[in-house]
Protein backbone atom coordinates (compact mmCIF):
# COMPACT_ATOMS: atom_id res chain seq x y z
CA UNK A 1 0.00 0.00 0.00
CA UNK A 2 1.17 3.59 -0.85
CA UNK A 3 1.58 6.00 2.17
CA UNK A 4 -1.43 8.45 1.41
CA UNK A 5 0.08 11.59 2.63
CA UNK A 6 3.40 10.90 1.64
CA UNK A 7 2.21 10.43 -1.59
CA UNK A 8 0.04 13.47 -1.86
CA UNK A 9 2.79 15.32 -0.44
CA UNK A 10 4.73 14.47 -3.43
CA UNK A 11 2.24 15.46 -5.58
CA UNK A 12 1.87 18.54 -3.88
CA UNK A 13 5.72 18.95 -4.48
CA UNK A 14 5.33 18.74 -8.02
CA UNK A 15 2.55 21.36 -8.13
CA UNK A 16 -0.71 19.58 -8.22
CA UNK A 17 -2.91 20.96 -5.53
CA UNK A 18 -6.17 21.61 -7.21
CA UNK A 19 -8.39 18.22 -6.70
CA UNK A 20 -12.18 17.91 -8.17
CA UNK A 21 -13.95 14.83 -8.48
CA UNK A 22 -17.11 12.39 -7.14
CA UNK A 23 -16.22 9.81 -4.11
CA UNK A 24 -15.28 5.82 -4.54
CA UNK A 25 -14.46 3.98 -1.86
CA UNK A 26 -11.30 3.02 -3.41
CA UNK A 27 -9.71 6.73 -3.65
CA UNK A 28 -11.25 7.99 0.03
CA UNK A 29 -8.42 7.75 1.24
CA UNK A 30 -6.54 10.32 -1.01
CA UNK A 31 -9.60 12.15 -1.76
CA UNK A 32 -9.63 12.43 2.20
CA UNK A 33 -5.94 13.72 2.03
CA UNK A 34 -7.38 16.47 -0.67
CA UNK A 35 -9.52 18.04 1.10
CA UNK A 36 -7.49 18.05 4.33
CA UNK A 37 -4.12 19.81 2.38
CA UNK A 38 -4.82 20.97 -0.73
CA UNK A 39 -8.47 23.06 -2.85
CA UNK A 40 -10.86 20.39 -2.95
CA UNK A 41 -14.28 20.72 -5.04
CA UNK A 42 -16.67 18.26 -4.98
CA UNK A 43 -18.63 18.08 -8.60
CA UNK A 44 -21.89 16.73 -8.96
CA UNK A 45 -20.66 14.50 -11.65
CA UNK A 46 -17.51 13.30 -13.21
CA UNK A 47 -18.06 15.06 -16.33
CA UNK A 48 -18.40 18.42 -14.42
CA UNK A 49 -14.91 17.52 -12.24
CA UNK A 50 -13.51 17.23 -15.68
CA UNK A 51 -14.85 20.20 -16.92
CA UNK A 52 -13.79 22.11 -13.53
CA UNK A 53 -10.64 21.17 -13.70
CA UNK A 54 -10.40 22.33 -16.96
CA UNK A 55 -11.13 25.70 -15.91
CA UNK A 56 -8.69 25.54 -13.13
CA UNK A 57 -5.50 24.39 -15.44
CA UNK A 58 -6.75 27.71 -17.38
CA UNK A 59 -6.23 29.80 -14.55
CA UNK A 60 -2.88 28.40 -13.86
CA UNK A 61 -3.53 25.40 -11.77
CA UNK A 62 -2.60 21.52 -12.38
CA UNK A 63 -5.45 19.96 -11.73
CA UNK A 64 -6.53 16.66 -10.12
CA UNK A 65 -9.78 14.48 -11.00
CA UNK A 66 -10.88 11.75 -9.45
CA UNK A 67 -13.42 9.09 -9.73
CA UNK A 68 -15.06 6.01 -9.99
CA UNK A 69 -14.89 3.90 -13.03
CA UNK A 70 -18.59 3.39 -13.05
CA UNK A 71 -18.65 7.22 -13.96
CA UNK A 72 -16.19 7.39 -16.67
CA UNK A 73 -18.95 7.53 -18.71
CA UNK A 74 -19.56 10.48 -17.47
CA UNK A 75 -16.27 12.20 -18.18
CA UNK A 76 -16.23 10.89 -21.73
CA UNK A 77 -18.09 14.01 -23.69
CA UNK A 78 -15.86 16.85 -21.62
CA UNK A 79 -12.62 14.32 -22.06
CA UNK A 80 -13.33 13.95 -25.93
CA UNK A 81 -15.12 17.19 -26.98
CA UNK A 82 -13.12 20.08 -24.41
CA UNK A 83 -9.98 18.45 -23.37
CA UNK A 84 -9.23 16.79 -26.83
CA UNK A 85 -9.69 19.95 -28.79
CA UNK A 86 -8.78 22.44 -26.77
CA UNK A 87 -5.56 20.19 -25.82
CA UNK A 88 -6.21 20.80 -22.18
CA UNK A 89 -4.81 18.16 -19.78
CA UNK A 90 -5.54 16.81 -15.93
CA UNK A 91 -4.37 14.56 -14.23
CA UNK A 92 -7.01 11.98 -13.27
CA UNK A 93 -7.04 9.02 -10.79
CA UNK A 94 -9.99 6.08 -11.85
CA UNK A 95 -10.86 3.23 -9.28
CA UNK A 96 -10.79 -0.43 -11.06
CA UNK A 97 -14.08 -1.44 -9.43
CA UNK A 98 -15.09 -4.62 -11.07
CA UNK A 99 -11.50 -5.77 -11.47
CA UNK A 100 -11.97 -9.21 -13.67
CA UNK A 101 -11.20 -12.03 -11.02
CA UNK A 102 -11.86 -10.19 -7.90
CA UNK A 103 -15.69 -10.46 -6.52
CA UNK A 104 -17.96 -6.92 -6.28
CA UNK A 105 -20.94 -6.07 -6.74
CA UNK A 106 -22.94 -6.91 -10.14
CA UNK A 107 -23.23 -2.91 -11.27
CA UNK A 108 -19.68 -2.35 -11.47
CA UNK A 109 -18.97 -6.22 -13.67
CA UNK A 110 -19.19 -4.38 -17.47
CA UNK A 111 -17.38 -1.53 -16.44
CA UNK A 112 -14.31 -3.51 -15.06
CA UNK A 113 -14.19 -5.29 -18.06
CA UNK A 114 -13.86 -2.24 -19.96
CA UNK A 115 -12.60 0.82 -18.01
CA UNK A 116 -8.65 0.43 -19.67
CA UNK A 117 -10.43 0.55 -23.17
CA UNK A 118 -12.61 3.36 -22.51
CA UNK A 119 -9.37 5.40 -21.87
CA UNK A 120 -7.95 3.74 -24.64
CA UNK A 121 -10.56 4.41 -27.03
CA UNK A 122 -10.31 8.00 -26.03
CA UNK A 123 -6.72 8.66 -26.74
CA UNK A 124 -5.95 8.97 -23.11
CA UNK A 125 -2.61 7.72 -21.54
CA UNK A 126 -3.08 5.56 -18.48
CA UNK A 127 -1.16 3.26 -16.50
CA UNK A 128 -2.28 1.33 -13.28
CA UNK A 129 -1.10 2.95 -9.99
CA UNK A 130 1.99 1.02 -8.35
CA UNK A 131 1.53 -0.04 -4.57
CA UNK A 132 4.84 0.74 -4.19
CA UNK A 133 6.30 4.20 -3.36
CA UNK A 134 9.56 4.69 -4.90
CA UNK A 135 7.85 3.32 -8.59
CA UNK A 136 4.65 5.67 -8.16
CA UNK A 137 6.88 8.57 -7.41
CA UNK A 138 8.97 7.74 -11.06
CA UNK A 139 4.86 7.25 -12.82
CA UNK A 140 3.92 10.39 -11.15
CA UNK A 141 6.90 12.06 -13.10
CA UNK A 142 6.11 10.09 -16.05
CA UNK A 143 2.55 11.48 -16.15
CA UNK A 144 4.18 14.94 -15.83
CA UNK A 145 5.72 14.54 -19.26
CA UNK A 146 2.92 13.89 -20.80
CA UNK A 147 0.60 16.66 -18.77
CA UNK A 148 3.34 18.92 -19.99
CA UNK A 149 2.81 18.17 -23.43
CA UNK A 150 -0.77 19.27 -23.23
CA UNK A 151 -2.30 15.22 -22.97
CA UNK A 152 -4.14 13.92 -20.24
CA UNK A 153 -3.14 10.86 -18.29
CA UNK A 154 -5.23 8.66 -15.89
CA UNK A 155 -3.87 6.56 -12.87
CA UNK A 156 -6.17 3.30 -13.03
CA UNK A 157 -6.10 2.55 -9.24
CA UNK A 158 -6.94 -0.70 -7.86
CA UNK A 159 -8.99 -1.34 -4.17
CA UNK A 160 -6.34 -0.94 -1.30
CA UNK A 161 -3.71 1.04 -2.98
CA UNK A 162 -3.67 3.78 -0.60
CA UNK A 163 -2.93 3.28 2.89
CA UNK A 164 -5.50 5.14 5.22
CA UNK A 165 -6.09 8.95 5.68
CA UNK A 166 -8.85 10.29 8.60
CA UNK A 167 -11.10 12.76 6.73
CA UNK A 168 -10.44 16.41 8.99
CA UNK A 169 -13.86 17.74 10.44
CA UNK A 170 -14.87 20.62 7.59
CA UNK A 171 -16.74 23.48 8.62
CA UNK A 172 -18.19 25.96 5.68
CA UNK A 173 -20.50 28.81 6.48
CA UNK A 174 -23.79 28.68 4.58
CA UNK A 175 -24.57 30.87 1.89
CA UNK A 176 -28.27 32.81 2.42
CA UNK A 177 -29.23 33.60 -1.09
CA UNK A 178 -31.47 36.30 -2.58
CA UNK A 179 -33.64 37.00 -5.46
CA UNK A 180 -34.40 40.20 -6.66
CA UNK A 181 -36.85 40.29 -9.25
CA UNK A 182 -37.16 42.78 -11.71
CA UNK A 183 -39.65 44.46 -13.38
CA UNK A 184 -43.26 43.02 -14.06
CA UNK A 185 -43.61 44.38 -17.19
CA UNK A 186 -43.43 42.04 -20.42
CA UNK A 187 -40.93 40.35 -21.76
CA UNK A 188 -39.01 42.06 -24.82
CA UNK A 189 -37.95 38.53 -26.04
CA UNK A 190 -34.42 40.35 -27.77
CA UNK A 191 -32.63 38.59 -30.29
CA UNK A 192 -29.01 36.49 -28.59
CA UNK A 193 -27.42 38.49 -30.91
CA UNK A 194 -28.62 41.81 -29.18
CA UNK A 195 -28.02 40.48 -25.75
CA UNK A 196 -24.38 39.13 -27.03
CA UNK A 197 -23.42 42.75 -27.93
CA UNK A 198 -24.65 44.34 -24.03
CA UNK A 199 -22.72 41.48 -22.65
CA UNK A 200 -19.55 42.48 -24.61
CA UNK A 201 -19.80 45.79 -23.88
CA UNK A 202 -18.43 45.49 -20.55
CA UNK A 203 -15.54 43.34 -21.37
CA UNK A 204 -12.83 44.98 -20.13
CA UNK A 205 -8.51 43.86 -19.37
CA UNK A 206 -9.91 41.98 -16.85
CA UNK A 207 -13.23 40.17 -17.90
CA UNK A 208 -12.88 36.55 -19.31
CA UNK A 209 -16.12 35.61 -21.38
CA UNK A 210 -17.20 31.75 -21.88
CA UNK A 211 -19.12 31.50 -24.40
CA UNK A 212 -21.17 27.97 -24.52
CA UNK A 213 -21.32 25.83 -27.35
CA UNK A 214 -23.66 26.05 -30.67
CA UNK A 215 -25.00 29.93 -32.16
CA UNK A 216 -23.79 31.47 -28.41
CA UNK A 217 -20.55 31.01 -29.27
CA UNK A 218 -20.63 31.88 -33.12
CA UNK A 219 -22.53 34.75 -32.42
CA UNK A 220 -20.08 36.12 -30.11
CA UNK A 221 -16.97 35.26 -32.15
CA UNK A 222 -18.73 37.13 -35.14
CA UNK A 223 -19.44 40.20 -32.77
CA UNK A 224 -15.80 40.32 -31.51
CA UNK A 225 -13.14 37.75 -31.60
CA UNK A 226 -10.75 38.41 -28.44
CA UNK A 227 -8.16 37.05 -26.88
CA UNK A 228 -10.30 36.96 -23.62
CA UNK A 229 -12.99 35.20 -25.12
CA UNK A 230 -13.57 30.90 -25.24
CA UNK A 231 -16.16 29.82 -27.29
CA UNK A 232 -16.81 25.87 -26.56
CA UNK A 233 -17.33 23.66 -29.43
CA UNK A 234 -18.61 20.39 -27.70
CA UNK A 235 -19.15 19.08 -24.25
CA UNK A 236 -22.55 21.00 -23.78
CA UNK A 237 -23.62 21.85 -20.72
CA UNK A 238 -19.84 22.17 -18.90
CA UNK A 239 -19.37 26.02 -19.74
CA UNK A 240 -20.60 26.79 -16.07
CA UNK A 241 -18.03 24.06 -14.58
CA UNK A 242 -15.33 25.62 -16.98
CA UNK A 243 -16.29 28.82 -15.17
CA UNK A 244 -16.38 27.60 -11.96
CA UNK A 245 -12.81 25.93 -12.14
CA UNK A 246 -11.49 29.34 -13.82
CA UNK A 247 -13.22 31.54 -11.13
CA UNK A 248 -12.06 29.59 -8.13
CA UNK A 249 -8.38 29.96 -9.51
CA UNK A 250 -8.11 33.21 -10.98
CA UNK A 251 -10.01 35.17 -8.12
CA UNK A 252 -8.79 38.76 -9.56
CA UNK A 253 -10.28 38.30 -12.81
CA UNK A 254 -14.18 38.82 -13.85
CA UNK A 255 -15.59 35.55 -15.51
CA UNK A 256 -18.67 35.51 -17.25
CA UNK A 257 -20.41 32.39 -18.29
CA UNK A 258 -22.51 32.71 -21.20
CA UNK A 259 -24.91 29.25 -20.44
CA UNK A 260 -28.10 28.26 -23.15
CA UNK A 261 -31.23 26.92 -21.91
CA UNK A 262 -30.46 23.16 -23.60
CA UNK A 263 -26.85 23.57 -21.85
CA UNK A 264 -28.26 24.35 -18.76
CA UNK A 265 -30.54 21.97 -18.36
CA UNK A 266 -28.20 18.76 -19.51
CA UNK A 267 -26.21 19.33 -16.37
CA UNK A 268 -28.25 21.52 -13.67
CA UNK A 269 -26.42 19.61 -10.90
CA UNK A 270 -23.41 21.85 -10.94
CA UNK A 271 -26.06 24.98 -10.13
CA UNK A 272 -25.32 23.23 -6.48
CA UNK A 273 -21.93 22.85 -6.83
CA UNK A 274 -21.07 26.75 -7.95
CA UNK A 275 -23.68 28.08 -5.26
CA UNK A 276 -21.86 26.50 -2.68
CA UNK A 277 -18.21 27.41 -3.50
CA UNK A 278 -19.55 30.55 -4.58
CA UNK A 279 -16.94 32.30 -6.38
CA UNK A 280 -18.02 36.44 -5.99
CA UNK A 281 -16.05 37.12 -9.14
CA UNK A 282 -18.70 34.99 -11.61
CA UNK A 283 -21.79 35.62 -12.89
CA UNK A 284 -23.74 33.45 -14.88
CA UNK A 285 -26.47 34.81 -17.55
CA UNK A 286 -28.86 32.06 -19.10
CA UNK A 287 -30.16 33.09 -22.80
CA UNK A 288 -32.88 30.80 -22.74
CA UNK A 289 -34.90 30.94 -26.29
CA UNK A 290 -36.98 27.23 -24.86
CA UNK A 291 -34.83 25.93 -28.30
CA UNK A 292 -31.88 23.67 -29.29
CA UNK A 293 -31.43 26.44 -31.99
CA UNK A 294 -28.36 25.46 -33.97
CA UNK A 295 -29.86 21.58 -34.23
CA UNK A 296 -33.17 23.07 -35.48
CA UNK A 297 -34.85 24.90 -32.88
CA UNK A 298 -36.51 21.99 -31.24
CA UNK A 299 -38.03 22.82 -28.39
CA UNK A 300 -36.74 22.57 -24.55
CA UNK A 301 -38.23 22.31 -21.43
CA UNK A 302 -37.04 25.74 -20.13
CA UNK A 303 -40.89 27.45 -20.13
CA UNK A 304 -41.09 24.46 -17.24
CA UNK A 305 -38.46 25.34 -15.06
CA UNK A 306 -37.94 28.21 -12.69
CA UNK A 307 -34.10 28.52 -13.37
CA UNK A 308 -34.01 31.67 -10.84
CA UNK A 309 -35.58 30.34 -7.84
CA UNK A 310 -33.45 27.07 -8.43
CA UNK A 311 -30.03 28.85 -8.55
CA UNK A 312 -31.40 30.86 -5.55
CA UNK A 313 -31.84 27.93 -3.80
CA UNK A 314 -28.11 26.34 -4.49
CA UNK A 315 -26.60 29.43 -3.22
CA UNK A 316 -26.05 32.36 -5.87
CA UNK A 317 -25.87 35.52 -3.61
CA UNK A 318 -28.23 37.01 -6.54
CA UNK A 319 -30.95 35.63 -8.76
CA UNK A 320 -32.31 38.01 -11.37
CA UNK A 321 -35.35 38.07 -13.62
CA UNK A 322 -34.46 40.01 -16.50
CA UNK A 323 -37.32 41.08 -18.79
CA UNK A 324 -35.49 43.46 -21.52
CA UNK A 325 -31.64 44.42 -22.61
CA UNK A 326 -31.43 47.48 -20.28
CA UNK A 327 -32.11 45.19 -17.08
CA UNK A 328 -29.36 43.34 -18.71
CA UNK A 329 -27.19 46.28 -18.92
CA UNK A 330 -28.35 47.26 -15.66
CA UNK A 331 -27.11 44.10 -14.22
CA UNK A 332 -24.01 43.51 -15.84
CA UNK A 333 -23.02 47.63 -14.52
CA UNK A 334 -24.15 46.49 -10.65
CA UNK A 335 -22.51 43.36 -11.04
CA UNK A 336 -18.84 44.86 -12.62
CA UNK A 337 -19.49 47.60 -9.39
CA UNK A 338 -20.13 45.60 -6.13
CA UNK A 339 -19.54 41.49 -7.75
CA UNK A 340 -21.18 38.47 -5.59
CA UNK A 341 -21.75 35.46 -7.42
CA UNK A 342 -25.07 36.13 -9.69
CA UNK A 343 -27.42 34.56 -11.98
CA UNK A 344 -29.08 36.19 -15.00
CA UNK A 345 -31.67 34.63 -16.49
CA UNK A 346 -32.83 36.76 -20.01
CA UNK A 347 -35.38 34.65 -22.16
CA UNK A 348 -34.57 35.57 -25.81
CA UNK A 349 -36.22 35.02 -28.91
CA UNK A 350 -35.48 32.57 -31.97
CA UNK A 351 -34.94 35.41 -34.19
CA UNK A 352 -31.49 35.28 -35.95
CA UNK A 353 -29.82 37.36 -38.06
CA UNK A 354 -27.50 36.08 -40.76
CA UNK A 355 -26.54 32.70 -39.78
CA UNK A 356 -23.12 32.87 -38.11
CA UNK A 357 -20.04 31.53 -39.48
CA UNK A 358 -18.02 29.24 -37.12
CA UNK A 359 -14.89 30.68 -35.73
CA UNK A 360 -11.49 30.68 -37.61
CA UNK A 361 -9.29 30.53 -34.78
CA UNK A 362 -8.63 26.47 -33.43
CA UNK A 363 -10.11 25.82 -29.82
CA UNK A 364 -6.49 25.14 -28.87
CA UNK A 365 -5.08 28.33 -30.36
CA UNK A 366 -8.30 29.84 -28.42
CA UNK A 367 -6.88 27.74 -25.32
CA UNK A 368 -3.01 28.92 -25.37
CA UNK A 369 -4.27 33.15 -26.44
CA UNK A 370 -6.28 32.92 -23.25
CA UNK A 371 -4.23 31.56 -21.26
CA UNK A 372 -1.60 34.16 -22.48
CA UNK A 373 -4.16 36.71 -21.85
CA UNK A 374 -4.66 35.43 -17.99
CA UNK A 375 -0.81 35.54 -17.76
CA UNK A 376 -0.22 38.79 -18.49
CA UNK A 377 -2.70 40.34 -16.13
CA UNK A 378 -1.31 38.21 -13.60
CA UNK A 379 2.07 39.81 -14.70
CA UNK A 380 0.60 43.36 -14.58
CA UNK A 381 -1.19 42.75 -10.98
CA UNK A 382 2.11 42.28 -9.46
CA UNK A 383 3.70 44.89 -11.55
CA UNK A 384 1.27 47.78 -9.92
CA UNK A 385 1.61 45.87 -6.07
CA UNK A 386 5.24 46.05 -6.34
Amino acid sequence: MINTRSFGNEMKRLGFDFYTGVPCSFLKNLINYAINECEYVGAANEGDAVAIASGAYLGGKKPVVLMQNSGLSNAVSPLVSLNYPFRIPVLGFVSWRGQPGYPDEPQHELMGQITTKILDSMQVKWMYLSTDMRTAKRQLLLAMRYIEKDNPFFFVVRKGTFEQEPLQKQLRPFNYPRISHASKAENEFPARQEALRIINGWKDGKTIQLATTGLTGRQLYEIEDASNNLYMVGSMGCVSSLGLGLALSKPDFDIVVIDGDGSLLMRMGNLATIGYYHPPNMIHILLDNNAHDSTGGQQTVSHNVSFVDMASACGYANSLYLRSLDDLDACLQKWKNKKGLTFAHLQISTRNEDPPRRPAVKPHEVKERLASFLNRGHLEAEGAES
